[in-house]
């Protein structure tokens, strides 16, 4: 372990004069406010066309059969690997050559299905599709996963990786008893001073540390704060790979912070937590306990990295 610190308004109701009333025809429906008077109309007073009520919808009657059908027919490629003919796409799904013929053109041109020697397979268009699922699901899982360590240990969690030489801060998930640490200074820029950075910074090389440091010089942003690049560098030098990472007030007065390292591949990441100065005693036995708890759930989040 390094620690690094020293509803729009309804119109009124429209009255009717008792001339207006209407006699209705036998079988017409009638909303309740338009019921007919025992008064009878008068000979000469046309009664106008009467206005029918439409009977409730049947559930299924808005459905569009041709969308059914192309789905089903994404859904039957889908099932072969290796392609499937026209003939037997239109024989699974039950659709008649022609129509099943049509439908296919139709997917192609729009890119949901391509075709290869008659054979028909899944489009890049219903790949990005796929891709944009399994997204969701991963970061479903890590967000799961961080509100859990959140209130497991009574502290806010926070979740960054280190992407096309920039510190991204994915997810932070925190409460109104536990707050996370306010952004009052763009945590990409200041990455020497906060343990996120710290921590993502020790898992680059030597030339990645320094082209940030020159894209992003190190400043003062407390007076606990790192002076200068080498100070800096010096510090992510002694660091051992995968090292816990403590920082105290360099980034925010009355805050101390502590960051794990998470490397899976090529992708520098971590999970950090926060908690106000005054309870700096609980802030390494609540990052060991985090240690523990990423420990058990390491497999589902190594998937969660790439979100």
């Amino acid at each position: 372990m390094v620690d690094t610190a020293p509803a729009e308004p309804q119109a009124p109701p429209v009255q009717r004069r008792p001339e207006q009333r209407t006699a209705l025809s036998p079988g017409t429906r009638v909303r309740s406010a338009e019921r007919p008077v025992s008064a009878s109309v008068p000979e000469h007073v046309p009664a106008p066309a009467p206005v029918l009520v439409p009977p409730a919808e049947h559930p299924t009657a808005t459905l569009i059969g041709s969308v059914q059908r192309a789905m089903h027919l994404l859904e039957s490629v889908a099932a072969h690997e290796h392609g499937a003919p026209a003939k037997q796409l239109a024989r699974e799904t039950g659709l008649a050559l022609p129509t099943a013929y049509h439908l296919l053109r139709t997917l192609v041109f729009e890119g949901y299905l391509r075709r290869e020697k008659g054979l028909f397979f899944l489009g890049e268009a219903a790949e990005r599709l796929g891709s944009s699922g399994a997204r969701q699901k991963r970061r479903s899982t890590l967000v799961d996963a961080l509100a859990h360590w959140r209130d497991t240990i009574g502290v806010p969690v926070y979740y960054a990786v280190y992407r096309d030489g920039e510190i991204e801060v994915m997810c932070v998930s925190d409460t109104p008893s536990n707050p996370a640490v306010e952004e009052w200074a763009d945590f990409r820029e200041t990455g020497h001073a906060h343990a996120v950075g710290q921590c993502l910074l020790s898992q680059l090389d030597e030339q990645d540390r320094r082209d940030h440091l020159d894209r992003h010089p190190v400043q003062a942003v407390t007076p606990y704060t790192v002076r200068d690049s080498h100070s800096l560098l010096r510090r992510l030098d002694r660091m051992r790979r995968m090292e816990l990472v403590v920082e105290r007030q360099e980034y925010a007065l009355g805050t101390v912070c502590a960051a794990i390292p998470i490397t899976i591949g090529s992708t520098a990441a971590t999970l950090a937590i926060s908690l106000p100065s005054q309870q700096a005693d609980r802030l390494l036995v609540a990052a060991q306990q985090l240690q523990t708890e990423v420990g058990r759930l390491l497999g589902s989040l190594a998937i969660s990295i790439s979100i």
